[in-house]
């Protein structure tokens, strides 16, 4: 610190009257006013106070002049250390944090560990766990399966017992004995028809998957070509009146194979059995004009063909030379290899889990039976036919059996079993939703069942009144004049001794269904001929429908 320099005193004169060596009596020189004078003692006192005081506010100042200077210093070192304290603690807690990071993933690593590997230390009694649910799945589910036909057809019939009742309660005139006889048979005749619906389904999918399997392995033979099947019969059509054990028939329509083609030769229609041929020809195949690659033709290239293809052979696995020059299709040929292909392909089939199959024996179809695991069992039976042009019409192997007549295997029938069910079909989109046409046709199959009255007959009968009334006429109000009327018509008919052809000769056709042009052009076919040639048959028939009428009134009016 510089020294201080203390001001210079400004000299005072002193003006004294006496003496200059007295200091007590002088007045100050030039002063306005007389001032007491004072000792040299009390001068010198006054003097050093004044000095003290001097120097003590002048080291006061330097002092507060010298305090920012080292404050701002002390300022300085205290944040230099407080920001080096702040960085190791900060350290410090990451360090921390690290390592309590570290401890917890650790200890989580391990608890998971644990947890994962804590079964596997019972790993036997997990297992035999596991085994015991799969088997109680397994058995839940096959008993689902094995129950799915008779529960549906439960949930059916009981949806259609309750619309049932809804109309019931909604008319009433139709409370009387007569309206609850009918109810009841509705209900009897309609829950079948929902049974027979059910196993349709089953029926129609069981062989479409078989042609699909067996087109897929005849697909580079010279086999005949399967179509898809088409379901035929009372079955299909939705009157079968055996209900639970009805047979579910469908035709496969057969196709000739390249190189092959299909020649009708068709017998009159009066002659019973019509005896209907199908002959095979060869057609040529060559490359000029055809593109067929390099298929070798069985026209200019018989034998070799043959040779080439004898494992595969049309002519000689499925055909029958016949007295005339050529080959015929044999229906027993063709059902025996059908059987053959069915059977090993079984195996294959979705539904071998779910049923059994067994082949029954048949000359002319394939008939198999299927049993599921409650032991119900379903029939179906695959049947043959060849079109006639684009027509609804074919020819079929199913043919009528006839007392004392051999019908060979080249004979095929014609069939009206397609034009049928399309005409069922027609029927039920025109008629209302509480329609009983199916129902009469149902009762009056179940009536006339053991007497000489054919299926055809009264099924004939049937049409050709519903060709005739308007679908409005076939309500439960309508159901017992409707089954009188068929049993009239029935009368009539037999009284004079003709049943005209439904489909021969019938100008009142719907257009859905296909015919060829010669059945519009022809004239009507008389069913009863054989009645007219035959009195004695002529007069049982008239007894067997009195019977039947009776049983019929007893059972509309009496319920017995």
């Amino acid at each position: 610190m510089a020294a201080c320099r203390l001001p210079v005193m400004p000299s005072i004169a002193w003006d004294t009257p006496g003496d200059e060596s007295q200091w007590g009596g002088g007045f100050i020189k030039g002063a306005s006013r007389q001032l007491p004078q004072y000792g040299l003692g009390q001068r010198r006192v006054r003097f050093k106070a004044m000095a003290s005081m001097t120097v003590r506010v002048l080291l006061l100042l330097s002092f507060f002049l010298r305090l920012p200077m080292v404050g701002h210093e002390l300022e300085e070192d205290t944040q230099e250390d407080l920001r080096l304290r702040e960085e190791e603690a900060t350290q410090l807690r990451l360090l921390r944090l690290r390592s309590l990071k570290q401890r917890n993933e650790e200890l989580s690593r391990a608890a998971w560990n644990a947890l994962l590997l804590a079964p596997f230390q019972h790993w036997h009694l997990w297992a035999v766990a596991g085994v015991f649910v799969l088997l109680l799945g397994l058995c839940c589910w096959l008993r689902k399966r094995s129950r799915q036909p008779e529960s549906g057809c439960q949930e059916e019939t009981t949806s259609c017992g309750s619309t049932e009742d809804e109309e019931e309660a909604s008319k009433g005139e139709d409370s009387d004995d007569e309206g609850h006889l009918v109810k009841s048979l509705a209900k009897r005749v309609r829950g079948a028809l929902v049974s027979v619906a059910y196993k349709r389904r089953v029926a129609e999918d069981l062989v479409s998957d078989l042609l699909g399997v067996f087109q897929a392995r005849l697909a580079n033979s010279f086999f005949p070509v399967l179509e898809p099947a088409i379901g035929v019969g009372s079955a299909f059509e939705g009157w079968d009146p055996r209900g639970h054990d009805a047979v579910y028939r469908l035709l496969v329509p057969l196709k000739p194979p390249r190189g092959h083609t299909f020649h009708l030769e068709q017998a009159s229609a009066e002659k019973m059995p019509a005896k209907n041929r199908i002959r095979v020809q060869l057609q040529c195949t060559c490359m000029r004009g055809q593109g067929v690659g390099n298929m070798l033709c069985f026209v200019h290239q018989p034998e070799e063909a043959l040779r080439t293809n004898q494992d595969s052979n049309l002519l000689n696995d499925l055909c029958t030379s016949a007295a005339r020059p050529g080959f015929y299709l044999d229906v027993q040929k063709i059902a025996r290899w059908v059987q053959t292909l069915v059977s090993s392909a079984w195996g294959e089939m979705a539904q071998w889990h779910h049923y059994s199959m067994k082949v029954l024996p048949s000359r002319r179809s394939c008939k198999l039976q299927l049993t599921n695991a409650c032991g119900r069992s379903l029939f179906v039976e695959l049947m043959f036919g060849v079109q006639q042009g684009d027509s609804d019409i074919f020819l079929s192997s199913q043919v009528a059996e006839h007392p004392g007549c051999f019908i060979p295997g080249t004979t095929w029938a014609e069939s009206y079993a397609v034009a049928e069910a399309k005409f069922f079909r027609h029927v039920a989109k025109q008629a209302p939703q509480d329609s009983f046409h199916l129902t009469c046709l149902q009762l009056c199959a179940g009536i006339l069942e053991g007497t000489s009255f054919s299926t055809d007959t009264w099924k004939t009968v049937g049409m050709h009144l519903l060709n005739t009334l308007p679908p409005a006429s076939w309500t439960r109000r309508e159901f017992v004049s409707r089954m009188q009327d068929i049993m009239w018509d029935l009368r009539k008919c037999l009284e004079e001794k003709r049943l005209d052809h439904f489909f021969l000769g019938n100008e009142n056709m719907p257009e859905d269904i296909a015919l060829p042009p010669a059945f519009q052009a022809a004239e009507p076919l008389n069913l009863f001929q054989c009645l007219v040639q035959d009195p004695a048959a002529h007069a049982k028939a008239l007894r067997e429908l009195e019977e039947v009428q009776a049983q019929l009134r007893r059972l509309l009016f009496y319920g017995a």
